[in-house]
């Protein structure tokens, strides 16, 4: 009886160790590998992040993540020290969560979240009011004027993620008198940067019109470096 019970058992742990053998080949390996051949075949882009690249070929982020664009700081070890737009660039939305980089270094992903006040919160109608008067100071230039009216909730508001990489094409044309100023370009040129990297509805019903600001401050650059 006890050699009955060694075998069974013996059989048992043989049978359990095959399965897993399969399982780990068929599962851990042949399937991870037939799910990235497809991806990278069908989705090579999508399947790498992805990833968008200036005219050299280096990478400067992804389309699906928003980054910053300011000024290096005076002094980078003060953590009070507030960050400063670049104003040559298309700015995104404010938010907390987007990393301190530049157009294609020193990219850096910190948090990603919502501020989660509500409405009438007085600390978050505070940050809407400042967003509002330094949009309105930052794009105002001497033929251009920008005007309340004029500034979209985009402008002042962050998005649920923080991350949002895109602004609205209202946003973007604000800001293009600005930028052509800045980076001595002629304002039809910027505005048919704007207009180029506008993307509508998504099947035409879905979603609204969007301005992906890391595509759009890439092909600002490859103009002003052309």
């Amino acid at each position: 009886m006890n050699n009955s019970v060694v075998g069974n058992t013996a059989r048992l742990l043989g049978a359990g160790l095959r399965a897993l053998l399969v399982l780990t080949v068929v599962c851990g390996v042949l399937y991870p590998l037939a799910v990235t051949g497809i991806a990278q075949t069908l989705f090579n882009d999508k399947a790498n992040g992805s990833e968008l690249k200036d005219k050299s070929g280096q990478v400067v982020g992804s389309s699906l993540i928003g980054q910053s664009y300011n000024l290096p700081k005076q002094n980078p070890d003060d953590a009070t020290e507030a960050a400063k737009p670049d104003l040559k660039w298309f700015q995104p939305r404010p938010s907390n969560g987007l990393g301190s980089n530049s157009i294609n270094t020193q990219y850096s992903l910190i948090l990603s979240g919502a501020t989660n006040k509500a409405a009438d919160n007085p600390d978050l109608v505070k940050l809407v009011t400042d967003a509002k008067t330094a949009v309105i100071a930052d794009n105002s230039t001497a033929t251009y004027k920008v005007k309340p009216s004029d500034v979209p909730a985009d402008a002042v508001t962050s998005s649920g993620s923080g991350l949002d990489p895109n602004i609205s094409p209202e946003y973007a044309k604000l800001q293009i008198h600005r930028v052509a100023e800045q980076n001595k370009l002629d304002v039809k040129q910027v505005d048919k940067l704007v207009a180029d990297h506008t993307t509508g509805r998504t099947l035409g019903f879905m979603g609204e019109p969007r301005v992906n600001v890391l595509e759009l401050n890439t092909a600002l650059r490859a103009l002003t470096e052309s």
